[in-house]
C-alpha cells in the first residue's frame, strides 16, 4: 500500500506522494520499536526486582508477619 511516511507525506506504490491523516502519524508513534538493552549489573537488579515482586505469599506467611514477637527496650541477662 504505501512505503514511507515522511515529512507528513506517503509515498504510495505508484510513486505520487499523498497526503496522510493525523491517526497513521499518531499510529506510526506509538508503535515504533523500541531495544532497549541493559548492562548485565543492569540485568541482575532487573532480575532480582522481578523474583521479589512475584514472591508467593500465603494467608499463613502473612500471619507469621503480624503476630510475631516484638521485644522492645534491652535485653536483660539474668
Amino acid at each position: 500500500m504505501s512505503e514511507k511516511i515522511m515529512g507528513g507525506v506517503e509515498i504510495t506504490e505508484s510513486g505520487l506522494p499523498a497526503k496522510v491523516g493525523m491517526w497513521p502519524k499518531v499510529k506510526a508513534f506509538l508503535f515504533q520499536e523500541i531495544k532497549v538493552e541493559l548492562t548485565p549489573a543492569q540485568q541482575q537488579f532487573q532480575n532480582d526486582l522481578n523474583d521479589f515482586l512475584h514472591i508467593e505469599l500465603t494467608w499463613q506467611d502473612f500471619h507469621d508477619f503480624l503476630f510475631q514477637e516484638i521485644h522492645f527496650g534491652k535485653k536483660k541477662n539474668k
